[in-house]
């Protein structure tokens, strides 16, 4: 005897909007995420990549850069808070009052233990199938950042830097960025 499941309802934009404003949501292929507030050590990796890259693209006037809670819609049923977005100044026409519509140049996520799987996971595929052409999976625990290239057949590791290493990005040649720097490590 085969047994029928039932079809499993998928949320739509307009469901995520109506979200209660105080918790963070993300949807991801029509499920609605909630996810919990991250960890100090997140919270201070957030603030030094952003306090790093940020001036850089305000003083060159190439783009800017957003932290969650930005929206970033890719479709009525996949809508996502990266941690750090940086948009171009020329394709600065996907930011709206409400969110942005469409590919970031740059999106940076940053591991926490109950969403870890879903960056490496769901949300790379996801970047990889909407062409955001660099994406950069930070981990607080082990303080390296992997940077990820968009190709022809997904994304390819640009690079995965760690203690003492400094790299360019290869989107935005202008962000050099400073292992060390954005983790807070002592100089020698």
């Amino acid at each position: 005897m085969v047994v029928a499941q039932k079809p499993r309802i998928k949320f739509t934009y307009e469901d995520y909007r109506n979200t209660p404003e105080d918790k963070r949501y993300e949807l991801h292929d029509g499920e609605l995420i909630l996810a919990a507030a991250p960890r100090m050590s997140h919270q201070r990796l957030q603030s030094n990549l952003g306090l790093h890259i940020g001036p850089i693209a305000k003083a060159e006037a190439i783009g800017e850069v957003f932290f969650s809670s930005t929206e970033v819609y890719f479709t009525e049923t996949d809508i996502v808070q990266p941690d750090l977005l940086f948009i171009s100044k020329e394709r600065s026409h996907i930011i709206t009052e409400d969110n942005v519509q469409g590919a970031p140049d740059l999106l940076i996520e940053i591991l926490s233990p109950s969403t870890a799987h879903i960056d490496r996971g769901f949300k790379r595929a996801l970047y990889a199938h909407h062409r955001v052409p660099e994406y950069w999976i930070c981990g607080p625990d082990s303080e390296t950042i992997k940077v990820l290239v968009l190709g022809e057949d997904g994304y390819q590791v640009f690079g995965t830097f760690g203690e003492g290493d400094t790299f360019t990005s290869p989107t935005v040649p202008s962000f050099t960025v400073s292992i060390d720097d954005v983790f807070g490590m002592p100089a020698d």
